[in-house]
């Protein structure tokens, strides 16, 4: 049983070292992430928004951000609220 115990808590010790160095890995190849406060001003992706433009241009031709636009509300730490002009339209958005 002596023999056991310690067979665990080198195994225990080996699984924190090699625990804390992936820790270290990962966290350095994350981005930080931005603070938005309310008047910030944003760039908005393109990336997942449908536009009506498509057709007349080819994809390559279209922004991959459109903006500056100002935050209105921090919804999350990872979403946020924009004040947008009359004429940019997003589906599913209430009126």
């Amino acid at each position: 049983m002596k023999k056991i115990k310690e067979i665990q808590e080198e195994a225990k010790v080996a699984l924190g070292k090699a625990q804390e160095e992936m820790k270290k890995y990962t966290n350095s190849k994350r981005a930080k992430v931005n603070k938005y406060r309310v008047g910030d001003l944003v760039m908005l992706s393109t990336k997942n928004l449908k536009y009506q433009i498509i057709s007349k241009r080819t994809k390559k031709l279209i922004e991959r951000f459109v903006g500056p636009y100002r935050v209105k509300k921090i919804v999350s730490l990872n979403a946020v609220e924009l004040k947008l002009p009359n004429t940019v339209k997003i589906e599913g958005e209430e009126e």
